[in-house]
């Protein structure tokens, strides 16, 4: 019979060497695994006389039990002593003071739009929303835009397809609007819009509110009205309106809306070049047309449309020269602005 003892002094040997899951596992495999040196013993089985293989084979196998036992007991020990390694590194001193973190706030555009909304629903608006992939019949057509319209062009346009688009305005939630309800409609439409413009006052994407008011005897004073109220609680209550001709497909008249300086008291300043007004956005009394392009008789309803830049708003608001700011991701520039 073979004498095992010089392998055994071989395992013991190489697992006290042994100091971590690493080397453990190397030790499985050079002695222990299936082409180990303990499993290869077997191997001599075939060498023994018949009438001693039992007696081998029963010595084979209690060295690999002695091993195993051996093994598992190692095991056990590098197991508890990376676990307090561990600990050790992942040790909390309850007794430190927490961190603190500075209360999250909103974006100074979500910020504006809520407050933008909040004006409008409490003079009875209804707030809603629509896609912003959208069609040329309730982008262009059907809100009086021609076809040889210049905003048509692919240089102020997203065009997708032929026929679909990026919106460029809000003002296409009319036309859905008046296609679902029947006057009267008073309806308020936020959301991003899309062209083909980029500089210190512009960007391809912002975010603009449309509004529509349909019913019976609406007039230029009725919108007016409506702003006279909206900038006082926007810019402050001494803020005042004035509307300027201007030329918009889907209203006429059309106009644009200037805002007596908040900055200066209409004294002028360089705000608003001393002039003492402020343009801040468009809008006027909806075109016959576009009434009659969603079912609406021109005779007996009229109404009104605006639209608003929300950044314009922010950017007057807080004093804010350049709207890439808006997309900078700059902590220290949006921690500037509280609800």
């Amino acid at each position: 019979m073979k004498d095992f003892s010089e392998i055994k002094e071989q395992v013991k040997s190489k697992l006290s060497e042994v100091a971590d899951g690493v080397q453990l596992s190397e030790f499985w495999q050079k002695y222990l695994g299936k082409t180990g040196v303990i499993s290869g013993l077997m191997k001599e089985m075939k060498s023994v006389p018949p009438e001693e293989k039992p007696t081998f084979g029963k010595a084979v196998n209690e060295v690999r039990e002695w091993a195993q036992n051996l093994y598992n007991e190692k095991q056990s020990e590098i197991k508890e002593y990376e676990l307090k390694k561990r600990y050790e590194r992942e040790a909390v001193d309850v007794t430190m003071p927490a961190l603190k973190r500075a209360p999250a706030n909103l974006h100074p555009i979500s910020l504006i739009t809520q407050q933008m909304i909040s004006v409008f629903a409490g003079m009875g608006f209804e707030v809603l929303e629509y896609p912003e992939i959208e069609d040329d019949d309730h982008n262009f057509t059907r809100l009086n835009v021609l076809k040889d319209h210049p905003s048509r062009d692919m240089q102020d346009t997203f065009w997708l397809t032929e026929d679909l688009l990026l919106r460029t305005h809000t003002s296409p939630g009319q036309i859905r609007t008046m296609d679902a309800e029947k006057p009267p409609i008073k309806v308020l439409v936020p959301g991003k819009v899309f062209r083909s413009d980029s500089d210190a006052t512009h960007s391809p994407m912002f975010m603009q509110m449309e509004g529509l008011v349909v019913d019976k005897g609406i007039t230029l004073c009725d919108l007016q009205g409506m702003l006279d109220q909206f900038v006082r609680q926007m810019f402050g209550g001494g803020t005042k309106t004035r509307l300027r001709p201007s030329y918009f497909p889907f209203t006429e008249p059309s106009v644009e809306v200037d805002v007596s300086c908040f900055e200066c008291g209409g004294k002028g300043c360089s705000l608003c070049k001393g002039t003492g007004w402020i343009e801040v956005l468009g809008g006027g009394v909806v075109n016959k047309k576009v009434l009659e392009n969603c079912n609406i008789d021109p005779e007996v309803y009229s109404g009104l449309a605006f639209g608003i830049g929300v950044e314009r708003i922010t950017m007057l608001k807080y004093g804010i020269p350049n709207m890439g700011m808006f997309f900078a991701n700059d902590l220290d520039f949006l921690a500037q602005f509280k609800a």
